[in-house]
């Protein structure tokens, strides 16, 4: 596939412009040099009956537990799952064996998401091992580094460790960002440092926000059960209770970054006076929301509020979040469960997972549509009967990935 060809398919989806019916395109040194209808000039490698879409953008995901073999139990909602997570991590050995399962599930989740048309992802690392992300010709990979820090010791920790980490991670082949991880975990002081980071290294921003009703409620209240969780955990400051901001006051913070991702966004429509939305839609120049449909469903029983979105004029992309709250890495069943919910038309679902997904990593100059001059990052699948759509034909859970190509070389088997 490093070889100049041309593929010919009976659906050609840019995704920039309308499907190409019987059509064809042909990769040069890693990039689309044509696209073109009916009979392509000189040799021709035909994938009959298939459908050429770009490479799927997974925006939001955790690779760190694609190791595990089924989801954790979503009974109790988000501050019962954290505590399963925490205490699924404190069993874990420190040390060169952490290090090597670590980069074992990394290695894992990068299979996978290849195996499932994904050529972006958007990773929120906890912490960085050595060797955990090298860059191996999969996916394209641009890496949050998490921070999290309620107490004045924790945040200076944080603070510390990310900038280095950032600074380790550009210096390799992967694109790094900066994850504050969620309004109940990051006090008011270490978020204005992480924006100003960002602002100085030039980095996006990812952050969990209006994850869940119980944040809500501890941000207007100081308690509820996110607070009894942080306090179990004894990660709840005694002696100087932490300042923590308002949902819509994160989102002026986040829109100060080059970039920033709101991750889940599922309850940002509660807030009565309307704030948090407001913003949002203020700087959606500069702002995306990445919704987990299916995660979503299982820690808060709900789908994305999706029209909410669209109706403020908000991108919206597509993640999986993690093998902790999901059975796969799959991108297209995501769009398939908010499709089936007659949440949004197919070409909608495709829009999110592909080409906003790209905007949403700042990667749309190189990724999330097929044009000319573009890399050769797309996926082929094939469908198991005639579909007169060939949107839906793309999400039809018969539909499987043929191969999936990064810069024109297969990343797949």
């Amino acid at each position: 596939m490093s070889l100049p060809i041309t593929l010919r398919a009976r659906h050609i989806l840019p995704i920039s412009g309308e499907a190409i019916e019987d059509g064809w395109l042909r990769i040069e040194r890693g990039r689309i040099v044509a696209i073109g209808r009916r009979k392509p000039p000189g040799p021709v490698q035909d994938v009959g009956p298939a459908i050429i879409l770009p490479g799927l953008i997974n925006a939001h995901t955790h690779l760190e537990f694609s190791d595990l073999s089924a989801p954790l139990s979503g009974a109790g909602g988000l501050p019962a799952w954290i505590e399963r997570i925490v205490a699924l991590r404190r069993l874990r050995p420190d040390g060169q064996t952490e290090a090597l399962r670590l980069e074992s599930a990394i290695d894992a989740g990068l299979y996978e998401s290849a195996l499932a048309g994904v050529t972006g992802i958007g990773e929120i690392a906890t912490a960085l091992g050595p060797c955990a992300y090298r860059g191996k010709g999969g996916p394209r990979l641009r890496v949050y580094r998490e921070a999290i820090g309620l107490s004045p010791a924790a945040i200076v920790r944080a603070s510390s460790s990310l900038v280095r980490d950032c600074k380790h991670l550009s210096q390799g082949s992967v694109a790094a960002g900066i994850s504050p991880h969620a309004p109940y975990s990051v006090a008011a002081p270490l978020g204005t440092q992480l924006i100003s980071t960002s602002r100085t290294l030039g980095l996006p921003i990812a952050m969990h926000l209006a994850e869940s009703r119980e944040e809500a409620e501890l941000l207007a209240t100081g308690g509820g059960p996110l607070r009894s969780m942080l306090e179990n955990l004894g990660a709840w400051p005694t002696l100087t209770p932490p300042t923590l901001l308002s949902a819509a006051d994160w989102i002026t913070l986040v829109a100060k970054a080059p970039r920033g991702l709101i991750v889940h966004g599922t309850f940002l429509g509660d807030d009565r006076r309307g704030a948090a939305l407001a913003r949002l839609s203020r700087h959606r120049d500069r702002l995306c929301v990445v919704v987990c449909p299916r995660t979503t469903a299982l820690l808060s029983g709900v789908l994305p509020p999706l029209s909410l979105f669209q109706s403020e004029g908000v991108r919206v992309a597509i993640g999986t979040d993690s093998r902790a709250s999901n059975p796969d890495l799959s991108v297209l069943a995501e769009c398939r469960r908010i499709v089936d919910a007659g949440l949004v038309s197919p070409i909608e679902a495709l829009t999110m997972a592909t080409r906003n997904g790209a905007w949403a990593l700042m990667q749309e100059h190189r990724s999330g549509i097929l044009a000319l001059s573009r890399p050769a990052d797309l996926v082929i699948l094939m469908p198991t009967g005639h579909h007169p759509d060939p949107y839906q034909a793309a999400l039809d859970p018969t539909t499987s990935v043929m191969a999936t190509l990064r810069n024109g070389k297969t990343i797949t088997p």
